[in-house]
């Protein structure tokens, strides 16, 4: 039996995420850039991509992910697996904040490999083909994996978080909740079936912690991976199935509504 001030909270949410969970919240998010896209295997790089780049202005991470779609010929898949010297030369000079050439280079090599055995990058995320015990074991296993490439540029890692170094992994962990979540709304893709929504971690940043601490959804003073599961622990208790939901609700107030 919930008491009264936990069912007005879990209605407010609940309120705040049907509010932005809806299709006229793509356009201005990272997530409209893997929507232009159908294909399975396009949706997963653009995704990826947009995701990792999705740090400061959300305009600015929207055009630079939509200027490497255009530099990939809007073929990101195919390109990953077939461009040659030439057209990967078209791409020096790509840069986003500190990921350059060098760290975008290796990414489209990642991919290349994993694509030539795999047909989902889900696969990455998975331990031996089987469903991960966490998203912590299975965000550790894609770093290790993501990085056992020979030459791997240790510059790049800085790009891609481990939660096994403290990091919150914020940017995998939407990417994440795009490729699991799936609902009526249009918004998240749910194409991933390995991963269990219920086992998703809340993305955290700046904003969204503010939201949680003003609502005593979070104590932890640092924002860290203890942070991020932290604050999961109690989005379970709104909804066990499908905490990520509520992504929606503390960017939707942090971000857009200053909250």
């Amino acid at each position: 039996m919930l008491n009264e001030d936990h069912k007005k909270l879990v209605d407010f949410f609940d309120k705040k995420v049907k509010q932005y969970n809806q299709v006229s919240f793509i356009a201005a998010d990272p997530i409209c850039i893997p929507h232009l896209f159908s294909k399975k295997q396009d949706i997963e790089i653009a995704g990826f991509f947009s995701a990792i780049f999705a740090w400061g202005n959300r305009t600015t991470i929207i055009n630079k992910s939509h200027e490497l779609m255009q530099l990939m010929q809007m073929q990101p898949h195919h390109f990953c697996m077939n461009a040659s010297a030439e057209e990967l030369k078209t791409l020096e000079g790509f840069k986003h904040r500190t990921f350059n050439t060098t760290d975008l280079l290796y990414c489209i090599e990642f991919f290349r490999q994993h694509y030539s055995k795999f047909t989902t990058l889900e696969e990455a995320f998975l331990i031996k083909g089987n469903k991960p015990a966490s998203v912590f074991d299975a965000l550790v296993q894609f770093h290790h994996y993501f990085f056992s490439l020979e030459d791997a540029p240790a510059r790049t890692k800085k790009h891609i978080s481990n939660p096994a170094k403290g990091s919150t992994c914020k940017r995998l962990n939407m990417f994440l909740r795009w490729m699991v979540r799936k609902d009526k709304q249009g918004v998240d893709f749910g194409i991933w079936k390995k991963i269990d929504p219920s086992q998703l971690i809340c993305p955290i940043d700046v904003h969204v912690a503010r939201v949680a601490k003003r609502f005593n959804l979070l104590e932890r003073k640092q924002i860290d991976w203890q942070a991020a599961e932290e604050l999961t622990t109690y989005l379970k208790k709104l909804d066990p199935k499908d905490p990520a939901k509520y992504d929606f609700a503390l960017f939707g107030l942090g971000v857009i509504e200053k909250y």
